[in-house]
């Protein structure tokens, strides 16, 4: 797989050392720039206290194993 991925690196280069239309080339470039965005910064309060919650009781060994958590959620899922 990694050398299907390289192919289409050499294309995407390929095609962008041809391309002459500016409005592709600024939308290639913010979607650049938003891939650089950090996920966390877009994500509420409440989401980052739960993670970070999350991270407290995983880290104190307050875990499920993924058995109990089937168990218990399973009339959801």
């Amino acid at each position: 797989m990694e050398i299907n991925i390289q192919n289409k690196k050499i294309q995407l280069i390929q095609w962008l050392s041809t391309l002459n239309d500016e409005s592709i080339i600024e939308k290639i470039m913010k979607l650049r720039e938003n891939e650089k965005t950090d996920w966390w910064n877009n994500i509420s309060d409440e989401e980052k206290n739960s993670i970070e919650k999350g991270l407290t009781d995983a880290n104190s060994g307050r875990l499920k194993s993924h058995s109990e958590a089937k168990k218990l959620y399973d009339k959801w899922l």
